[in-house]
């Protein structure tokens, strides 16, 4: 089995496959267009210059013609269409290499009557091979050994032109050796920028290593941090570790949500995201590592599908209550309950199961009224309106609004306030009163009043968490959404998961600095 380190030291096999297959892809379009135009400049110059023309020049313009053909079948059907394994892309790296090197070395002897073809054929398969370590990084060895498989016709050329005297140009000795010089020099100088590309590239995974934890590709970025999801060097489960940077969110902040991810990391809500671990990188990078959840949060989910059934809101509004509740109880408060941050996944066989992320992550909108500048925690489509007008005094009734707003969002499938800047958004929290459901959407009365319940403009009159999860279980909803309906909607929604082709960024790892955390 082809050793993974010797294409980018890929966490796994899989990775270094496609990783390797992706370079290679690239390598073919560079190919073949630099041979096309290899082609296309020499028939225009034969063209208008017939007396250039070599003797052999139809022979070698066909199998050059083949040889193009054989590149864009690879290129266009194998690597762009197909999941090769890695003995398939080891062996079409070889082949480019082995051929370009026959083809350019035989054309050469081919057309020596041309004097200027050897030299262009073998400047042709000089850039040939330093292309190569560039675009594939590989071990210096690997690449050594392909440029000798790639020169070695050229070599052999040189030694049937000199025997035939075919070139007049230098003693024959001369031109093997200057030949076979120009082959070890290129050879050498592939080599070691192999070796410099592919330490890079060790470099970059080592400069990202989060301790035990190593990022595999972004997932998601927010205002306030990168996502990544992360293998654990011992656990087969995977990690999803958030970044903060503190010269974006404010190191104050950063601070405060060191603080408070320390609270969340003992929450135990099932419905709430569980944190494994937090830390500091020495350059001042705070993360968190939490459970991975493959699902979809509910602000895409109503983009795709739109407003959804009543009672499969209802079912997702009752988990939610049950994560606040634990963290109110506690006393947290979330301060930006939004449809981004509640996640729908599959757990245990179980469908719809929501999971509510970035406690306490609260993003800064900065509002300017004509008055000094005054920063508030949350998204202005589902800020209550006591964080426009008294964010110091803010307490759990505002994430009982922001649900409010979540289940209008979801019920009706569009938000319930618009405007063109988040000040404008801000005020209508404060101002206006939403449309009714009733007059947006089919949906059940005490469904209807319940979130208008939530969305009063005074916190007092907003039910707890723990009641608003008792007075939706009361509701009786008649829909046709069931368990069957949930079941079926998630095999969908794996199907077009699996459909879908998604373009990983490269692997990283970061340092931290264990001494630096908060106890």
């Amino acid at each position: 089995m082809p050793r993974i380190a010797a294409w980018n030291d890929a966490s796994s096999e899989e990775d270094a496959r496609a990783y390797l297959q992706g370079r290679l892809r690239v390598l073919s379009r560079l190919l073949f267009w630099s041979y096309a135009a290899f082609i296309g400049g020499l028939t225009l110059l034969y063209n208008q210059y017939p007396k250039l023309r070599p003797e052999w020049n139809g022979v070698i313009f066909t199998t050059g013609l083949i040889g193009l053909v054989i590149l864009a079948v690879i290129w266009r059907l194998v690597l762009a269409r197909r999941t090769c394994s890695m003995t398939t892309l080891n062996r079409v790296d070889a082949f480019y290499a082995i051929a370009s090197g026959l083809l350019f070395g035989i054309g050469g002897v081919m057309a020596v009557d041309f004097k200027p073809a050897p030299y262009g054929t073998l400047l042709y398969a000089c850039l040939t091979v330093l292309s190569r370590a560039i675009v594939v990084p590989s071990t210096p060895r690997r690449t050594l050994e392909l440029a000798a498989l790639s020169f070695a016709p050229f070599v052999a050329a040189s030694v049937v032109i000199s025997v035939n005297g075919w070139f007049t140009d230098m003693p024959p000795a001369a031109l093997i050796c200057a030949v076979t010089v120009i082959c070890i020099v290129v050879a050498l100088l592939a080599a070691t920028g192999s070796k410099t590309t592919y330490g890079l590239r060790l470099e970059a995974r080592a400069a990202m290593r989060l301790g035990q934890y190593t990022l595999d590709r972004k997932i998601g970025q927010g205002g306030m941090g990168t996502v990544y999801i992360a293998s654990h060097a011992l656990l087969r489960r995977p990690t999803a570790i958030k970044l903060l940077q503190p010269e974006r969110v404010g190191a104050e902040n950063v601070d405060r949500f060191e603080r408070e991810v320390q609270h969340m990391s003992q929450l135990t809500h099932p419905n709430t995201v569980a944190v494994f671990d937090y830390g500091r990188s020495p350059d001042g990078v705070f993360y968190y590592a939490m459970e991975y959840l493959d699902g979809i949060d509910l602000e895409k989910l109503v983009q795709r599908d739109g407003a959804q059934p009543p009672s499969r809101v209802a079912m997702i509004l009752v988990q939610v209550c049950g994560a606040l509740n634990e963290a109110h109880t506690k006393g947290l408060v979330h301060r930006d309950i939004k449809p981004a941050n509640i996640i729908l996944c599959e757990r245990g066989a179980v469908a719809d199961v929501a999971k509510v992320v970035d406690f306490g992550l609260a993003q800064q909108i900065t509002a300017d009224s004509g008055d000094p500048m005054q920063v508030i925690c949350g998204t202005p489509g589902f800020v209550a309106p006591e964080v426009v007008t008294d964010p110091d005094r803010v307490g759990a009734a505002a994430d009982i609004y922001a649900l409010g707003a979540v289940a209008y969002f979801l019920l009706s499938g569009k938000p319930m306030f618009e405007g063109k800047t988040a000040a404008d958004l801000m005020l209508q929290h404060v101002t206006a009163t939403p449309r009714p459901l009733a007059e947006i959407a089919a949906i059940p009365e005490p469904l209807a009043q319940l979130v208008m319940t939530c969305l009063s403009k005074l916190p007092s009159y907003r039910p707890t968490a723990e009641a608003l999860a008792r007075a939706l279980r009361a509701i009786e909803i008649a829909d046709d959404w069931s368990d069957a309906s949930a079941r079926t909607w998630w095999s969908a929604f794996r199907e077009r998961q699996a459909q879908a082709t998604t373009t990983q960024d490269p692997t990283l790892t970061i340092t931290i600095d264990l001494g630096r955390r908060v106890t």
